[in-house]
C-alpha cells in the first residue's frame, strides 16, 4: 500500500472518539478518497465528519450498533452496494462493561462484550474480505485492534480479556489463511496495546515499567504497521517480556511476578467508559 492510503476507500468502526477518531483523521490527512465512519452516536459522527472534511474526500457516516448483528449486516450490505468493495478496514470499536468479577457480571454484559469485540469484527470481515480478494492486485489492508489483555491474564476484566484473546487468535489465523490462499495483495495486521489513555480505561492503576500509551502514539504504531502490512504489533515492549515470562515460569511463579508489577490490581480503580 506504500506510505499512505491516498485514493483508498477506508472504513473505521468506533470512529467518534479515542483511537477511532484518530484513525479517521489519519486516513483523511493522507488523502483517502472515501472515508466511512461507523459509530452509535449520529451527532458525534456528524461532528467527526465535519472535522475531517476536505476537498476530494467523500465522507459517509452510518449509525450502527455493533451489538445488533442484523443492523451490522444491513449496513455492510448497503455499503457494498454503493462502493463495490473497500480497501482498508479498521476494526477499532470495543467495549468493556465494568471491573466486576466474572460471577458478578450480568449475562447480558458478557454477550454484549463478545458481540462487539469479537463477533462484529468477524462478521465485518466476512462481508468485505471476498470483495477485497477479488479486487486484486490493488492493495488491501485489515487492521484488527486486539489488546495486551488477550495475552496477559488480568483480574476484573475476564470477558474483555477473553474477547480480545479470541480477536487476536482469529486475526492472526486469518492472516495465515489469506497468505496460504495466495492473496498477497491483502494484509491482516493485529494490534495489541496495553492500556491506552482514551478514557476507556480511566482509573486503572499504573503497572510497573508499563506506561500508559497516548492515543496518538498507539494509533501511529498501528497505522504504520497497517500500511506496511505487518503481521502483529504488541506494545509497549514490556508486554513481550510478560508474554515470554508467562510462557516459561510455573503458573504460581508468574502470578507472584504479575502481582509484584501491579498487573493484578491494575483494574481495581477502573472508572472508564462502559
Amino acid at each position: 500500500m506504500g506510505r499512505s492510503v491516498r485514493g483508498a476507500r477506508v472504513l473505521v468502526t468506533g470512529a467518534t472518539r479515542g483511537m477511532g477518531r484518530l484513525f479517521a483523521e489519519r486516513a483523511a490527512a493522507e488523502g483517502a478518497a472515501v472515508l466511512v465512519l461507523w459509530g452509535r452516536d449520529t451527532a458525534a459522527l456528524d461532528e467527526v465528519a465535519g472535522a475531517v472534511a476536505r476537498p476530494g474526500l467523500t465522507v459517509r457516516t452510518d449509525a450502527v450498533d455493533l451489538d445488533d448483528l442484523d443492523a451490522l449486516d444491513a449496513a455492510a450490505r448497503a455499503l457494498l452496494a454503493e462502493l463495490g468493495t473497500i480497501d482498508v478496514l479498521v476494526n477499532n470499536a470495543g467495549v468493556i462493561t465494568s471491573n466486576a468479577y466474572f460471577w458478578e457480571l450480568r449475562p447480558a454484559e458478557t454477550t454484549h462484550t463478545l458481540r462487539v469485540n469479537t463477533v462484529a469484527p468477524m462478521r465485518l470481515v466476512g462481508h468485505f474480505l471476498p470483495g477485497m480478494i477479488e479486487d486484486a492486485p490493488r492493495a488491501k489492508r485489515i487492521l484488527n485492534v486486539a489488546s495486551a489483555a488477550g495475552i496477559v491474564p488480568n483480574p476484573r476484566m475476564s470477558v474483555y480479556a477473553a474477547s480480545k484473546a479470541a480477536m487476536l487468535t482469529w486475526s492472526d489465523t486469518l492472516r495465515l489463511e489469506v497468505e496460504q490462499a495466495g492473496h498477497r495483495h491483502v494484509a491482516v495486521t493485529t494490534f495489541s496495546p496495553a492500556y491506552v489513555g482514551t478514557g476507556m480505561f480511566a482509573g486503572t492503576r499504573r503497572i510497573l515499567l508499563t506506561p500508559e500509551l497516548t492515543p496518538e502514539r498507539a494509533v501511529d504504531q498501528a497505522w504504520r504497521a497497517l500500511l506496511a502490512g505487518r503481521a502483529n504489533v504488541i506494545t509497549p515492549p514490556t508486554v513481550h517480556v510478560a508474554r515470554a515470562a508467562r510462557g516459561v515460569l510455573p503458573p504460581r511463579a508468574w502470578d507472584r511476578l504479575a502481582r509484584f508489577f501491579g498487573v493484578h490490581r491494575s483494574m481495581d480503580g477502573f472508572t472508564g467508559r462502559r
